[in-house]
């Protein structure tokens, strides 16, 4: 069948209504299908809980004590919420599809200043961004990085207002972006900022560098004084081991604990198509690009691998990788992705994206009827969505192969396995990543004037689900545990067995499965005998 110029029959603004409406299918699954899942989420929102709980916004609590992991941005926002709708776990988890959406308008405006004579990428850009695999599924859990990805986008903004004339406000733009986002995962957003406006000498060429970089270093300073607002009192409120923390342990400690266990430098070369999927995996992207970058490598173009290249090529030569840390850079793939197809007259190469997905999908179904073993998974994936998801993509193909321009297709069949395949293969392990159970189980041990103890590192996993009260005391050593038991009979322990059923033969207050082991709670009588007999696992085990 003959090809038709069916881009995508909707304006600019259609598409960005459409990648809004993707965003909330997105939220939607999340919600359904998963809980808030140790250790990440639910470590945070219990600091979040402790906080609120002790009326202190300053000091960050985890477990009773302060915490400098991480600053208090994200937190605050959680609070704000809960000040205006009282404590729940749905507006946590809202919090981070709202900065998600936020981004993706922020990106469809840069896209206006990067080529205000060209209507048809901003639109794109978003439907890009907003199916990504990695974007997915990060732009609806309880971590920083879309929210960090949000003030890099501020920043972007101020560097081309900046760039385009208006010094003062875009610098005070770029330093106001600099200060929240210290504030919400520390210095790295320097990393994130900086190189895109120290190279605009590169990609605005007609840039003045007379009082360009004093400009950079006023929006660093701006940054600092937003960041110090709020670290020099909570210094002082911590204590000393705090303050070293938050000053020292942000940033020098922070690097010299990334190059101490290298990883290799490629590292993320090898799973950049998935987290990039389904569009790095698309031949027809790949043309585009390169042709885009021979032929027609204009101004936006060059501030957009001003602002990737440098920030993937720093997190390669840092050994702490976590796919996550690339987050913030997807708005800039997304647009220079963007650029390329808006200036290939057709493209192709459909078909390869498409196969992964059914073959994806075929796996999984043939898990859920039972055709191959779904070993290392404790149910058996859903049949419904995972037939859907083959339906679905063979679908997408279909309509891809009728239009010049398949980005709507690619964009569908990018929402279509990151929502069924929560549905899938998520969903059935909801119980393992559930901590409610056994939190309540706690709050009502607390309640009735038990202290309970836990085995192993804790990580706040127990203290939102709960709405524990008090901290647990925390033992890394079953030896100290037996004499801490032996003086306190009438506690409780929470300890991890390595599997539920060792659990039949002893009286237990509460047990659950816990990710690929399990969990329990038991009277001091019962977790001395228990710890006589069989090894366990700690929550050291389960990062």
């Amino acid at each position: 069948m003959k090809a038709r110029n069916l881009a995508l029959p909707l304006s600019e603004h259609g598409r960005v209504a459409l990648a809004l409406f993707m965003l909330i299918l997105l939220a939607a699954v999340a919600y359904a299908s998963r809980p808030l899942t140790p250790i990440d989420e639910t470590r945070y929102i219990g600091v979040a809980w402790e906080m609120w709980l002790r009326g202190d916004f300053l000091v960050p609590f985890k477990n009773g004590a302060p915490y400098s992991h991480k600053p208090p941005l994200m937190i605050w926002l959680y609070q704000a919420g809960w000040a205006i709708f009282g404590v729940n776990e749905w507006w946590p988890r809202l919090v981070h599809p709202l900065m998600a959406a936020g981004s993706l308008l922020l990106t469809f405006s840069l896209a206006r200043r990067l080529w205000p004579e060209r209507a048809d990428i901003g639109g794109s850009a978003v439907l890009i961004l907003v199916s990504s695999l990695l974007w997915t599924i990060f732009s609806t859990s309880a971590m920083f990085d879309i929210i960090l990805a949000f003030f890099t986008l501020i920043g972007m903004h101020g560097v081309l207002m900046a760039a385009e004339g208006r010094v003062k406000q875009g610098f005070f733009v770029l330093g106001v972006a600099i200060g929240l986002g210290v504030l919400t995962k520390g210095p790295v957003i320097l990393l994130h900022v900086l190189p895109a406006a120290l190279l605009a000498p590169w990609w605005n060429r007609q840039q003045r560098c007379s009082h360009w970089f004093a400009g950079i270093l006023i929006a660093v300073l701006i940054g600092a004084v937003i960041a110090l607002a709020w670290a020099l009192p909570a210094g002082l409120a911590g204590g000393k081991a705090y303050q070293h923390a938050i000053f020292w342990g942000q940033t020098a400690d922070r690097m010299v604990e990334s190059f101490a266990h290298r990883r290799p430098l490629w590292w993320y070369l090898p799973i950049l198509p998935a987290l990039l999927f389904p569009w790095l995996v698309w031949p027809g992207l790949w043309s585009a690009l390169g042709k885009f970058v021979r032929q027609d490598f204009d101004r936006g173009g060059r501030f957009c691998l001003a602002w990737l290249a440098p920030v993937v090529i720093a997190f390669s030569f840092i050994s702490g990788k976590q796919p996550h840390y690339l987050i913030p850079v997807f708005p800039a793939f997304a647009l220079l992705a963007s650029r390329a197809l808006a200036s290939a007259p057709r493209i192709r190469g459909l078909w390869l994206p498409t196969l992964v997905v059914l073959v994806i999908g075929g796996v999984l179904l043939a898990m859920a009827t039972g055709v191959t073993s779904h070993a290392g998974l404790a149910n058996r994936p859903l049949i419904g969505p995972s037939m859907l998801m083959v339906a679905m993509a063979a679908g997408c193909y279909l309509y891809g192969r009728r239009v010049t321009r398949p980005v709507l297709a690619m964009a569908m069949l990018g929402i279509v396995t990151s929502t069924l395949g929560q549905l899938t293969l998520v969903r059935p392990l909801y119980p393992a990543y559930d901590v409610g159970p056994l939190a309540r189980a706690i709050q009502a041990a607390q309640a009735g004037g038990h202290t309970v103890a836990h085995l192993g590192d804790y990580h706040d996993q127990y203290h939102f689900a709960g709405r524990l009260q008090a901290p647990l005391p925390v033992f890394d050593d079953g030896e100290k545990l037996k004499v801490w038991l032996i003086r306190h009979p009438d506690a409780y322990v929470v300890l991890y067995p390595k599997e539920i059923l060792r659990l039949e033969a002893i009286p237990v207050i509460a047990s659950q499965r816990y990710m690929d082991g399990a969990v329990a709670l038991l009277d001091a009588q019962s977790a001395l005998s228990f710890l006589s007999l069989e090894p366990t696992r700690t929550s050291r085990q389960y990062r």
